[in-house]
């Protein structure tokens, strides 16, 4: 899967539907949360709130299930939402709230769902008569409906997660399009949240900032995530020589630090 450069920020959006934050994390005596939502688009839409399950596959894809993996723990009985309807017309705000329940006995460890906001139109009724060509006129007006999630996690206890990367490989595609290989090692009770950040190297020593990817995630109870990342063809870089560097941070707002980090030698 390749990772692509997200605009700086800690919202999500989709289709017109903007969130912020765009992940719901709940640990230490944090018990309540709101998602304000932003309807950007242009026509008003009705936003229906649910909980789903979700796997991350190895390679960085999802998909929906209903019981949990091996090692896995949903958080859906724990968390309690409203509204579960919003209608937003363009330009209009609204805030859900989240809230825990029931999680004096919860063992450590993290436990996790994903709220998913589900579009549906919003018809509006007909204004004034009309003529009707014909009373087996069927009239039809297409609406593509979409669903963002974000993930809501519970974390109890302290974590031991751990993440380090291998596997680098790099490839210049027709000498046009460099792109990074990468693979991600979690280990330990949590998953594990970061920005990647890939600097070129030159034989000189002169460091050129050459990929940025936010909000990489390695959900439990995934051991391994690989992932591509396309690169820049940043002036004055030889991608024939020097090294790369990357360095998976966690994100600025939980307190930054480096998660993990490798080298690989071009030639």
């Amino acid at each position: 899967m390749i990772l692509q450069a997200l605009a700086p920020g800690s919202a999500i959006a989709q289709g017109g539907l903007m969130i912020f934050p765009k992940r719901a994390v709940f640990e230490g005596s944090t018990r309540s949360m709101d998602l304000h939502l932003t309807n950007n688009g242009k026509d008003t839409v009705r936003y229906r709130v649910s909980i789903i399950q979700i796997r991350m596959k190895e390679d960085g894809g999802f998909e929906n299930i209903v019981s949990p993996d091996p090692g896995q723990q949903f958080a859906d009985q724990y968390i309690r939402f409203f509204p579960d309807d919003v209608t937003l017309a363009p330009n209009e705000s609204q805030t859900v709230k989240l809230q825990l329940a029931a999680t004096n006995s919860l063992s450590p460890g993290e436990y996790r769902s994903h709220v998913h906001f589900r579009a549906e139109p919003v018809h509006k009724e007909r204004s004034g008569p009309g003529p009707v060509s014909s009373t087996n006129a069927v009239s039809v007006k297409l609406f593509a409906a979409y669903g963002i999630s974000i993930p809501v996690i519970i974390r109890v206890g302290e974590s031991s997660a751990r993440v380090r990367l291998s596997d680098l490989s790099f490839r210049l595609a027709n000498d046009t399009l460099p792109t990074l290989s990468m693979t991600f090692h979690r280990s330990g009770n949590m998953s594990v949240y970061g920005d990647i950040r890939v600097e070129h190297v030159s034989p000189a020593g002169k460091v050129t900032r050459v990929g940025d990817v936010q909000g990489v995630a390695v959900y439990t109870p995934n051991a391994i995530r690989r992932a591509q990342s396309h690169l820049k063809k940043a002036p004055g870089v030889n991608y024939h020589a020097g090294r790369l560097r990357v360095v998976y941070a966690a994100p600025e707002d939980d307190a930054g630090g480096t998660l993990a980090e490798a080298e690989l030698p071009l030639r």
